[in-house]
């Protein structure tokens, strides 16, 4: 009867394309806004013993086994021309509990040391403390975002689905992207996502550049863009479904 929408983008594509009617109640993470800034990051960077003359690079290669399968080599390849450029970040990969061995898996051939960490908490506070990220696609956009880290994002798909991108209309595959309206957030799909490529964008943030200074300018709308002015993303689906029902009531009622 009537979709709750996450994103802002979306119920103008529900319009567009003659689907349900659609309200935007604005993203669930937003709720989190206040625990984030309150979270002290202090507490990781003594638990790692971080250098902190170090600029720290979170590395996040997907929630999937198979996204972490396609990214974890690409991605340390990226970071070992970092080193070789003389840019020597400390590299932190929050991780999940199923995903750990795969990860340390892929670390046997990385040429860089990197620290895995697991728990909101721990990426959250990864997070406050990152010059940059170097991340999969995905929700973790946002919640980059959220904390106000600059990104690169890549993705890779297997074959099959790879020749089926000509099926995607959107100008972004970055939800940040597509939050903000424009592409803030250099992407690198498929085979765009190479080292080299993913090591030049990342290293544009890790100083202070004009590529730094933007994504950081489009990261502070990023939290307006998730919210309501009204109410809460909780409040406003709460107020929707309650109207439903009660409008369904009264109906079965005349």
């Amino acid at each position: 009867d009537h979709v709750l929408a996450l994103l802002p983008f979306e119920p103008e594509a529900h319009v567009r394309l003659g689907g349900p009617p659609c309200s935007y109640v604005g993203h669930p993470l937003i709720e989190r806004l206040g625990w984030v800034r309150d979270l002290d990051p202090a507490p990781l960077a003594e638990r790692l013993k971080l250098d902190r003359s170090k600029p720290v690079l979170v590395v996040l290669p997907g929630s999937r086994t198979s996204e972490v399968s396609r990214l974890m080599q690409p991605f340390g390849k990226a970071i070992t021309r970092l080193r070789a450029r003389g840019l020597l970040p400390e590299v932190i990969i929050p991780t999940v509990p199923y995903l750990r061995e795969r990860i340390q898996q892929a670390l046997a051939d990385w040429q860089v040391p990197a620290q895995l960490v697991e728990g909101d908490e721990d990426k959250f506070r990864a997070f406050k403390m990152a010059r940059a990220a170097l991340a999969a696609s995905g929700t973790v956009t946002l919640e980059l975002g959220l904390v106000g880290t600059p990104m690169v994002v890549a993705y890779r798909v297997d074959a099959v689905a790879a020749r089926l991108r000509f099926l995607v209309k959107v100008p972004s595959v970055v939800l940040a992207n597509l939050v903000l309206g424009e592409n803030v957030f250099p992407e690198f799909i498929q085979e765009a996502c190479v080292p080299e490529d993913l090591a030049d964008a990342v290293a544009a943030l890790l100083t202070d550049t004009p590529e730094r200074r933007r994504q950081l300018a489009g990261l502070a709308r990023i939290p307006e863009r998730l919210r309501l002015a009204a109410a809460s993303p909780s409040e406003a689906a709460a107020e929707i479904v309650l109207r439903l029902a009660h409008e369904s009531r009264t109906s079965r009622q005349s």
